[in-house]
């Protein structure tokens, strides 16, 4: 089991992780962070805060992430639901 500040050194290494990530591809998320609630937790996974951003952001979020399944999965369209 690991302690409160591994925990809390595993999520902020993720969250850098995620901003890294985001950041290459040109989005960022201003309220990006670790949820230091759920790091005091000794029984639940600590918790990444994506937290709120403008409609653009979301917009180009969206489509980053629809680019990456048509490539990932190529065939599937937009409006298709997997199980």
């Amino acid at each position: 089991m690991l302690t409160a500040s591994e925990r809390v050194r595993a999520a902020e290494a993720v969250t850098a992780e995620l901003q890294s990530a985001l950041r290459m591809v040109g989005i960022t998320l201003p309220s990006l962070g670790v949820d230091p609630v759920s790091c005091a937790s000794s029984y639940l996974s600590p918790l990444v805060e994506l937290g709120r951003c403008n409609l653009d952001t979301a917009l180009r979020l969206a489509h980053v992430l629809a680019d990456y399944a048509r490539a990932a999965a190529p065939g599937h369209d937009r409006g298709e639901r997997r199980p």
